[in-house]
């Protein structure tokens, strides 16, 4: 279904009453960070709910707090919270309870009431029914019936929802709700008992590229302030997320659809990734955490690097967290306006090669999100490095091709042995990964496997996507089953 369609409720609020609470509580899981300080979410946060088959997109927003307005990062709150206020079909101010009734909240309340939008009152923090006496001041706010409700307990939650989705929901009909239904599909289960799929012909001679079901999922990490979220707003055009030079400013994920050219894409942007002796607070353990988990959702995740300062060794173990996880990977070196002179930018190709060098299949570019130089070329490599991902190599070509590999270079001997080896498919896509038939699995060196992975890609590409070997043994024809 259309996320046009569906309708937004943005969560509303101020600092420290609930609001992230409340929208985990509602799309399920921990999308969003949470924790006891104030001004901890800075951007929108989207997220999607289904109740009965009603479905309804929910926007988290950050803390609205007049005083907080005088800095910088509080005046982007501040812009960010009007504007998913400005975009939504309904809104829901969420108050505390156990502090009682505050002039922001009346603030609050007359602002939204102003929109002309459906306004709802959640009364959060109220875990027991002897506390609903807490809830009765709040009629002041002139909201109509506030809802009681308790977002870590889930007490109240149910009533809200429906009479949320009653009010909202244009007409009884619905598609299904967006998931993740078709997410990796072909990651589950023992690669081994899986073979090709149906549609990929075993003696089609072109390589067959899987078309994507649903929005191309693309993660930008890297270690703080590189210019991660500079980047996904020079893609958006908008200010998505907030940017500013003080590291750490990023702290949830956010997740944005975004479409250009027909292709549809989800930008995350995320908290940088610092080195665990340097992360001292536990709200950056967390959100540091979030960050590396967000790598697991994506197609395609994009390091970026501050071209100023050059890949490091953590640039490298995140790398190498990508690889680990089986995600197509773009090295993206940020701010390279700022190199000149052909000495430095020969110093820099250096250092990003000797960083790299077990990564040798992934593509660097060059660009400034600033200044917008080859921000255009990044989405065109992203699309690249997807679709090698994607690519599965027909049976019958594939093991033409690897006939000549072993004749190149035989397997070695196990035990005085050779090792034969009878058979060779593509098991799955994303990653591409390959299964071997042999005689002797334990006796095939990673040595020997790195070759065939080198043959592969000279001969396939694979381009930005790690490839997997497995290798499993042959049964004898004449053992029993």
């Amino acid at each position: 279904m259309s996320t046009k369609s569906v309708p937004l409720l943005a969560v509303v609020g101020r600092p420290n009453v609930g609001k992230s609470t409340l929208f985990n509580r509602l799309v399920g899981g921990r999308p969003a960070l949470v924790h006891d300080t104030p001004g901890l979410t800075r951007d929108r946060r989207y997220g999607e709910a289904d109740y009965f088959g009603k479905p309804l997109r929910i926007v988290d927003t950050g803390g609205l707090d007049p005083e907080a307005q005088r800095e910088v990062i509080g005046a982007g709150i501040h812009r960010q919270a009007l504007r998913a206020i400005g975009e939504a079909d309904a809104l829901l101010l969420v108050v505390d309870g156990r502090a009682g009734l505050t002039a922001i909240d009346h603030d609050l309340a007359k602002q939204l009431r102003e929109t002309g939008k459906l306004v709802f009152l959640a009364v959060n923090k109220i875990d027991h029914a002897v506390r609903e006496d807490l809830v009765h001041e709040f009629h002041q706010l002139g909201l109509g019936q506030p809802f009681s409700i308790s977002a870590a307990h889930g007490r109240g939650i149910d009533a809200l929802l429906d009479a949320i989705t009653e009010a909202v929901s244009p007409s009884p009909e619905r598609g299904e709700p967006a998931g993740d239904e078709d997410r990796d599909s072909d990651d589950d289960g023992d690669i081994f008992d899986v073979l090709p799929d149906d549609d990929v012909d075993p003696e089609a001679e072109t390589p067959v590229v899987e078309e994507p079901k649903r929005p191309l999922r693309v993660a930008f990490v890297g270690r703080p302030n590189a210019g991660k979220s500079s980047l996904t707003n020079r893609l958006l055009g908008e200010e998505r997320s907030l940017v500013h030079d003080v590291a750490g400013t990023t702290m949830d994920p956010v997740d944005t659809p975004f479409t250009i050219g027909g292709r549809e894409y989800a930008l995350i942007d995320t908290a940088g990734i610092r080195r665990k002796a340097k992360i001292e607070e536990e709200i950056e353990k967390i959100a540091v955490s979030m960050a590396i988990g967000q790598v697991d959702r994506a197609d395609v995740v994009v390091l970026v690097i501050d071209a100023e300062l050059g890949p490091a060794e953590q640039d490298a173990r995140i790398a190498g967290m990508v690889e680990e996880a089986g995600r197509g990977l773009v090295i993206a070196l940020n701010k390279s306006d700022r190199i000149s002179g052909e000495t430095a930018k020969g110093r820099l190709r250096e250092l990003t090669d000797e960083t790299f060098h077990f990564l040798t299949w992934a593509p660097v570019t060059l660009l400034s999100a600033q200044r917008g130089d080859g921000v255009d070329r990044l989405l065109d490599l992203v699309d690249q490095v997807a679709a090698e991902h994607r690519k599965r190599i027909p049976t019958a070509q594939l093991n033409r091709f690897f006939a000549e590999v072993i004749e190149e270079m035989p397997p070695p001997l196990h035990n005085g042995r050779s090792i034969k080896i009878n058979y060779i498919t593509q098991a799955r896509a994303r990653p591409p990964t390959f299964v071997l038939w042999a005689s002797a699995p334990e006796g095939l060196a990673h040595s020997y496997k790195r070759f065939i992975t080198n043959r592969l890609r000279e001969r396939y590409g694979f381009r930005g996507s790690p490839i997997r070997i497995a290798v499993k043994a042959k049964k004898d024809r004449h053992d029993k089953q």
